[in-house]
């Protein structure tokens, strides 16, 4: 282990990530921004910099923000670390790092976690056969490589559903119908916000999304139930509503139920997480500077919770501003006079999220026990249940009875699945359930990697600690 020439690591190069790295290397602190991407973007600003779509009414003028956070960061005298994996963190602010086929140890003095949102599982009966795939996925296809494809079935719910579905036909591309799971009733639960999203910016973009796919998608609203089916690949999908179940042929499903933090370096660090009960998943504890339980460790973005990418950005500066603070680089006075045009910013563009949080809220309905759960290690929810029957009383339990969540993934892919069906099993609130207890490594290593670390004996007791 060595210790690093920089004071600030930042993780993640989304919009919190280059907002932050930006803001501390602009006041004097040596900043690194370290990204497994090979280009700047993360996954809302994904490509932006390269992709090879030159209409750019394709994919919005929101992507397009993202050109002045890359502007910004490069202006701002910080360093760039693409294509590099961390896969471990210590409370000691140790970073387990992996480049271009090489492994190392870096000490800084101080970590703002990036790390963004992942897609949330959505496991139905066949969703492992070849031609399903999350509508995420779909969009990074489209604005890294411009691909699209004819015919698709897109199914589930939340805005990202009428986003993709708008680029692609901006992209010329066919949609066969949209499979609507969000519930009939799910307006009444979210009245209570709606006087507040009625004076946000979501309900022009809202408005114009839908009217726009309206017109040109078949729409099947209310469904309740989804299956794939086909030998060796997708060949249809099978959906209920009211009751009935009809089949629709396709060759590319799109499954999308929304988003959730990516907590696996926040959990591997120690931090705390709470259950956010509306959004249905886990997020780290975090105070209004992003900073964790875990001293040097903050988070911004959607890794500690779901508000959407301009309201990442102005998260990531004001995590920045309380590492400043943190690091005697500026005072508490500076600090606060300097934030409130950050946090004022982030009130108005996270005005109506609440409305959007209650009515595409995640149905707590359980997968069907032939569902497989952890794709890694094929486990179904029928073996979760019986698991949990047995006496496991968590996910850690679990994971030692079927190693779930001991794949390559580690639990990126069930980790929500797992403790949301043990939950239901027992009969208890998900927070009473927990989370999986990651350990280092938290993404893949190679033998190779491992063996081009340095060799002295502080080296080798600091990988075992993690």
């Amino acid at each position: 282990m060595t210790t690093s020439n920089f004071d600030l690591a930042v993780i993640g190069g989304g919009p919190a990530g280059m907002a932050a790295a930006s803001v501390a290397a602009e006041r004097g602190l040596r900043t690194v921004l370290i990204d497994e991407q090979e280009y700047l973007g993360g996954q809302i600003y994904r490509s932006i910099t390269r992709t090879p779509l030159k209409k750019r009414d394709i994919l919005g003028t929101d992507y397009w923000r993202g050109e002045d956070l890359v502007r910004s960061f490069r202006a701002s005298g910080a360093t760039h670390w693409p294509s590099t994996t961390v896969w471990s963190i210590s409370r000691e602010l140790e970073l387990g790092l992996s480049s271009g086929g090489k492994a190392r140890l870096e000490k800084f003095k101080h970590v703002i976690l990036a790390t963004g949102a992942v897609e949330r599982p959505t496991p139905i009966e066949g969703w492992t056969l070849p031609g399903v795939m999350g509508a995420g996925a779909a969009q990074i296809l489209l604005k890294t490589s411009g691909m699209v494809h004819d015919g698709v079935v897109i199914a589930g719910s939340g805005p990202l559903i009428w986003l993709i579905a708008a680029q692609y036909l901006s992209a010329g591309a066919r949609i066969e119908a949209i499979l609507d799971t969000t519930p009939a009733g799910a307006i009444w639960r979210s009245l209570p916000a709606l006087p507040e999203f009625l004076f946000s910016s979501y309900l022009g973009k809202g408005l114009g999304l839908l009217a726009e796919v309206r017109r040109k998608v078949k729409i099947i609203s209310n469904v309740s139930y989804l299956r794939a089916e086909g030998d060796g690949r997708l060949q249809a999908v099978v959906y209920r509503r009211s009751g009935r179940e009809e089949r629709m042929s396709t060759d590319l499903l799109l499954l999308h139920t929304g988003v959730i933090p990516n907590l696996n370096l926040a959990n591997a660090t120690g931090c705390s997480q709470a259950w956010d009960a509306v959004q249905r998943c886990f997020r780290p504890n975090a105070d209004s500077w992003g900073a964790t339980s875990v001293e040097g460790v903050s988070v911004a973005g959607d890794g500690a919770g779901i508000l959407g990418a301009e309201a990442a950005a102005y998260s990531g500066r004001t995590a920045a501003l309380g590492a400043l603070f943190r690091l005697e680089r500026i005072t508490l006075k500076d600090r606060d006079a300097i934030a409130s045009t950050e946090q004022a910013g982030l009130r108005k563009v996270s005005r109506g999220r609440r409305f959007l949080d209650l009515i595409y809220q995640p149905s707590p309905a359980i997968p069907s026990d032939p569902t497989k759960a952890c794709r890694c290690e094929e486990v179904t929810v029928a073996q979760i249940r019986n698991a949990t029957a047995m006496g496991a009383v968590g996910p850690n339990q679990v994971k030692s009875f079927l190693r779930c969540g001991m794949g390559p993934c580690q639990g990126r892919l069930c980790g929500n699945t797992v403790t949301q069906v043990m939950a239901a099993e027992r009969g208890v609130s998900p927070a009473d359930v927990g989370y999986y207890r990651l350990r280092s490594p938290v993404k893949p290593l190679t033998l190779a990697e491992l063996a081009s670390m340095p060799r002295d004996e502080s080296d080798m007791k600091a990988v075992y600690r993690n």
